[in-house]
């Protein structure tokens, strides 16, 4: 492991209740003495040197424990969501030239890291829970890293070479208020009750319950601006019901692969199933292996199921009473998020609910129809089971290691949070404060990735990317905060982009010049202040000390202009005497800019030292989308 150098690092355990506790660190032999408590708990600090090692830490109370192999460097809570969860060589389809990076990471021994389990919990844990304790990295072990935390540390290292521990603390597909401590989220109303109801005995069945009560409000509210429901009757579902118009699709696949292209929403599914004379009156099972995103089952018009988790078997159980001899209808209306949707996934049967030899194979030829767009249809309510639930994770993931002494916070995070940009304003410098005072680290250090440019055709509707970048940008008002800015390395049709070797670099560049006083460029070109001379706007960035750079083009991209009438027109802009210069033929009076404001712009404005600009706005118009 690595522990953190020139501090009084705190660590803890267990021993023999009642007893002596002797622990000697081998670099300065210094023996520290405890008394263990009697519930066998104890915890102290350890003075630690420059960094160093390896070391050894010896502890004894009647029976000899050696810990060896202990760096002595600069460890890094490296957290968020599934960017910083995403590993060098699988899960969420790797890194650029990650056989490569897999080779080069024998010569690193001195990166350590550990990977805290994913887990939630309803009031505030003392137990670290470990999905892997502390590794060396090598070849095998970094497949299983955090890329963007180990090309972090690899940079940092290369250029300082002090031995660097990773605290791998993250969670795919997460948000910020779930990673905020109960206390903190009392202070802002939409999170209070939640808190408190957790305080006052609120338990997860209790949520659970309330759950299914809410997704069949859900579905309900669906069903009454369904085309396929008439009278509080699933019409489509019947077997009478005439789908002679329908078009046929061979099932399982995507329905963008069959030709839907550019369609989310729902969609129902019908196939007429001919059920042998022995079968009638008998259980069935009814299996549809994937379907994206959730579904709502049907047989012969009666509901027997629905699953509201993505590419999740389904096994419904289809009552006796409503199964007859003869020609029957099984329906399915599925629900598509965003990207693609369907009945994706195979086999697709229906048997004989005790006897699975008898079974109908259901693969092949099945009838569709649209039914309603994505714009059409309300958020499904929050899946029971999710950790997406203000403070459980904070609960059973950060509070069981605020003892542990660490150097700094890296964060990637917020595309979670895109369909609530204008709250996260406040959320996320509540969490940045948050971790401070419990970590007892008022000038901790907290370096944080702007989301990268993407199309967001898998994120809610209410979406909005560039206010969440915004909201990001606004972070940095808090001291001791550093951004890198991405919007130049993302893919358009990939939420998880693979080039993290960049994303680390950067957020090592700021903490190279932070806290190991490189004298270095580390942030692109941040918007700082605008002056209107007739038709032009004319702005000043800071970070622009090695001059402002059009990359790629002699002209820049991606400026937008707008009057006081709020309506944006794309603008002209150039780099005249380290500022730019925006204007429009369309606004003669011009009052705001904006720059990079899309889901995925192309935007070319750099500095010197090759840093992307953070996209900006520079009023203060909310709901306005370019």
């Amino acid at each position: 492991m690595v522990l953190q150098q020139k501090t009084k690092a705190n660590i803890w355990g267990t021993a023999k209740p009642g007893s002596l506790l002797f622990i000697t660190p081998s670099w300065d032999k210094h023996k520290y003495q405890i008394k263990v408590a009697a519930n066998g708990k104890w915890k102290t600090g350890i003075n630690t040197p420059a960094y160093g090692g390896p070391y050894e830490i010896s502890f004894n109370d009647g029976e000899l424990l050696t810990l060896s192999n202990i760096l002595i460097g600069e460890v890094w809570l490296c957290s968020g969501q599934s960017n910083m969860e995403m590993t060098v060589s699988n899960g969420y389809g790797g890194v650029l030239n990650n056989e490569q990076e897999v080779k080069d990471a024998a010569r690193y021994s001195a990166i350590r890291m550990i990977k805290i389990d994913n887990k939630v919990d309803f009031i505030p844990q003392q137990e670290v829970p470990v999905k892997w304790g502390w590794r060396e990295c090598n070849s095998e072990n970094v497949k299983e890293f955090s890329a963007v935390a180990y090309f972090f540390a690899r940079k940092i290292y290369d250029v300082k070479h002090i031995p660097i521990g990773l605290i791998n603390d993250t969670w795919g597909g997460t948000v910020a208020e779930a990673w905020t401590s109960g206390s903190a989220l009392k202070t802002m109303p939409e999170f209070r009750d939640f808190v408190k109801s957790i305080e006052g005995g609120l338990t997860q069945k209790d949520i659970e319950d309330q759950y299914h009560k809410n997704v069949r409000s859900w579905i309900d509210s669906i069903n009454a601006n369904d085309p396929g429901y008439k009278d509080n009757s699933a019409e489509w579902a019947q077997l009478d019901f005439n789908d002679s118009r329908w078009p046929k699709m061979r099932l399982p696949i995507y329905w963008e692969q069959a030709g839907n292209n550019n369609y989310d929403g729902t969609m129902w599914f019908r196939k007429v199933v001919d059920i042998p004379t022995d079968w009638a009156g008998r259980d069935l099972k009814l299996n549809l292996t994937g379907i994206d995103d959730y579904d709502v089952s049907y047989f012969n018009g009666q509901e027997i199921g629905h699953t509201e988790l993505f590419v999740y078997p389904r096994h419904y159980t289809v009552p006796g009473k409503l199964v007859k001899a003869g020609k029957n209808i099984i329906a399915v209306r599925v629900f598509d998020n965003g990207g693609l949707g369907g009945i994706n996934k195979g086999p697709l049967d229906i048997q004989v609910a005790t006897d699975s030899s008898k079974t109908i194979d259901l693969n092949g030829e099945w009838i569709y129809q649209k039914a309603l767009p994505l714009d059409k249809l309300e958020q499904p309510p929050v899946l029971a089971n999710s950790p997406n639930r203000p403070t459980l994770i904070y609960n059973a993931m950060i509070n069981p290691i605020l003892s542990f002494s660490i150097k700094g916070v890296i964060w990637y995070q917020g595309e979670s949070n895109a369909d609530r940009a204008e709250q996260y304003k406040n959320l996320f410098p509540l969490l940045i404060n948050d971790w401070r005072a419990k970590f007892n680290q008022p000038k901790l250090p907290f370096y944080f990735v702007q989301i990268a440019n993407y199309n967001a055709t898998d994120q809610p509707p209410a979406a909005d990317w560039p206010e969440l970048r915004y909201a990001q940008l606004n972070a940095l008002k808090l001291p001791y905060t550093g951004m890198a800015v991405t919007i130049d390395i993302g893919e358009p049709t990939n939420i998880h982009p693979k080039n993290k070797q960049e994303v680390g670099r950067r957020l090592a560049v700021i903490a190279l010049a932070k806290n190991y006083k490189d004298n270095m460029v580390y942030s692109g070109p941040i918007y700082l202040s605008q002056q209107i001379k007739n038709n032009q706007v004319i702005l000043a960035f800071s970070h622009a000390e090695s001059g402002l750079v059009s990359k790629g083009t002699k002209g820049l991209k991606s400026f937008w202009i707008a009057g006081a009438d709020k309506q944006f027109h794309a603008a002209q802009a150039s780099i005249v005497n380290n500022k730019v210069v925006v204007s429009s033929t369309e606004v003669s009076n011009p009052v705001a800019v904006r720059y990079n404001w899309q889901n995925n712009p192309d935007g070319n404005l750099y500095n010197g030292a090759g840093l992307p600009a953070s996209p900006f706005k520079t009023d203060d118009w909310s709901d306005i989308r370019l």
